[in-house]
């Protein structure tokens, strides 16, 4: 098959494709459920591995195979792209979204449980939504006060848990971490908005994961050059599952459901990934859930949705 038959053949497919998810919103919500159990299931692989490398050096594992996948989508059906004019702010996005986030959190997994970290990270639209306020002029209304009020609460009740139940020093700090994650995505999405929001998603989420992976390859020789590497049928199915189908295809296809809904909806349905993760890592990794996760958990998830359903009300 030749790039010119798959590029023709391509826009055939890809307008084929979107008719049919225009007249069959089942199927939407059907990857939308995909998607989210994939997501919420390589919490698994990202503790999983662990036990055969390092964070970063997972971390560059798993992003330089989803950008190559990415391009390698890109260069097959010739999409074309301003690299040149956009290449600082997407090096910045790069560094927010994809080196900052992951090599926080991969850091932090070393020492809190998948389910929970999934939790902490997925609190990212409490501090997007705060942030939008401040940057994007947003109005804060009586009713989103009250579910981000609500999602704070819920993080505090994880951590205050922890604290007062396990006082393990570690795990307090590998959640700061992951909340500070959290807060660098929400950091991200404003300024993707303000920056990149105009410019075809599929290629930008590309470009800045090619930066990020950069970074992020940079900090792995630093503080990680000598550690072991252990490659094996676990360590590269942990490798091949988040870099090609929870990073490359999972985030392809999800820009194309964003074309069919709204984004109130995509990120309560986004919430559909915290769950899956604690569920995942009770039953595979026999994790415990406590009292005050599954409370803060609660708290988190019905805070975002509170405040996503009534800004969509109010607009």
């Amino acid at each position: 098959m030749t790039k010119e038959f798959f590029c023709c053949y391509g826009r055939e497919g890809g307008n084929a494709v979107m008719r049919f998810l225009k007249t069959n919103k089942v199927v939407i919500w059907v990857l939308v459920l995909i998607i989210t159990l994939l997501w919420g299931y390589a919490w698994v692989a990202m503790k999983g591995v662990l036990d055969y490398m390092g964070p970063f050096t997972f971390t560059s594992f798993r992003f330089g195979i989803g950008a190559f996948v990415l391009f390698l989508i890109i260069w097959l059906s010739k999409r074309q792209f301003p690299i040149k004019t956009y290449w600082k702010s997407l090096l910045i996005q790069g560094i927010l979204q994809t080196s900052v986030v992951y090599l926080l959190v991969m850091y932090g997994l070393r020492f809190v449980d998948a389910g929970k970290s999934s939790v902490l990270l997925y609190s990212m639209p409490v501090w997007s939504s705060l942030l939008a306020v401040k940057f994007l002029k947003e109005k804060l209304t009586l009713v989103k006060l009250v579910g981000l009020i609500l999602g704070i609460v819920g993080l505090l009740t994880i951590l205050g848990w922890d604290v007062w139940m396990n006082q393990n020093i570690k795990t307090i700090f590998g959640e700061l971490l992951i909340i500070i994650a959290a807060i660098a995505w929400g950091i991200s999405n404003i300024y993707f908005r303000i920056k990149l929001g105009h410019l075809p998603k599929l290629e930008t989420n590309a470009y800045q994961m090619l930066f990020g992976t950069i970074v992020i390859v940079i900090v792995t020789c630093f503080t990680e050059w000598h550690e072991p590497i252990v490659l094996n049928v676990h360590s590269v199915y942990y490798i091949l599952f988040t870099g090609i189908l929870a990073s490359a295809l999972c985030f392809t296809v999800w820009y194309l459901i964003l074309s069919f809904i709204d984004m109130v909806t995509a990120t309560i349905s986004i919430q559909l990934v915290p769950i899956f993760g604690l569920f995942f890592s009770a039953i595979l990794l026999d994790e415990n859930l406590t009292v005050g996760v599954l409370v803060g958990t609660g708290m988190i998830i019905i805070g975002i949705i509170i405040a996503q359903i009534k800004v969509s009300y109010s607009q």
